[in-house]
């Protein structure tokens, strides 16, 4: 070691190194934090008032298995060959025949960790809002592990299966779940929620688009 090396600092002398070691850390964590809770840009599902794209999947329970057609018209490539809202079945969860003639709340999820209560949460409500269609998409699932996560839960509404992931896109997803409340006819009613809320939250939620849809002429099949 030289002598300028063992040389002490003058005292007084600032410890820049210090600082500058201590102001970094703060600024990698605050980097991080933003990070996290910064969801990106177009996270926030179908826009208020836009509809709700069209898209016909297999249901989970069905022997039926494929990608999610989300054609809009005929021979559309990779899309599908025929118009997704052409495509209707026994074995097929269509959304377009969902909203067709009734308010419908779309829960698009995973099945795994806690995001599948989602649908125990819905359940609760189908009963009391007679006429609002239900459903759920699970995206990429293991289709065994969601066929016993469906007939565990003994739900009352469609579930679908989201083979390739495709609705991530077209429906803006990026937290789970996600869900969307759309009026008869599929325009979007209020902005999707994005996250699993109490269950307070969510039946204020659907009678709001119950109201709404009430407002615009619909009203709910009796007998």
């Amino acid at each position: 070691m030289s002598a300028a090396e063992r040389t002490p600092a003058p005292r007084g002398a600032p410890r820049y190194g210090r600082y500058v070691v201590v102001l970094a850390i703060v600024v990698v964590l605050a980097i991080t934090v933003n990070t996290l809770t910064t969801k990106p840009n177009g996270a926030k599902g179908v826009e208020v008032g836009h509809r709700l794209p069209p898209f016909a999947v297999p249901l989970a329970l069905s022997n039926l298995s494929g990608d999610a057609d989300v054609a809009t018209r005929a021979d559309q490539g990779s899309a599908g060959r025929v118009p997704a809202c052409a495509e209707r079945g026994a074995q097929i969860l269509n959304v377009c025949q969902l909203y067709e003639r009734a308010p419908l709340v779309l829960a698009l999820f995973v099945d795994s960790g806690s995001c599948p209560a989602i649908l125990g949460d819905l359940e609760r409500l189908a009963s009391s809002f007679p006429g609002v269609h239900f459903a759920g998409v699970a995206i990429k699932p293991d289709r065994g592990a969601l066929r016993r996560l469906v007939r565990s839960r003994r739900l009352s509404f469609p579930i679908g299966v989201d083979h390739d992931g495709v609705l991530v896109g077209l429906y803006k997803v990026a937290s789970c779940p996600q869900v969307s409340f759309a009026l008869p006819g599929g325009l979007v009613q209020s902005s999707a929620l994005l996250h699993r809320p109490p269950i307070s939250v969510l039946r204020a939620r659907v009678s709001e688009l119950q109201a709404a849809a009430r407002a615009r002429g619909w009203r709910a099949p009796t007998g």
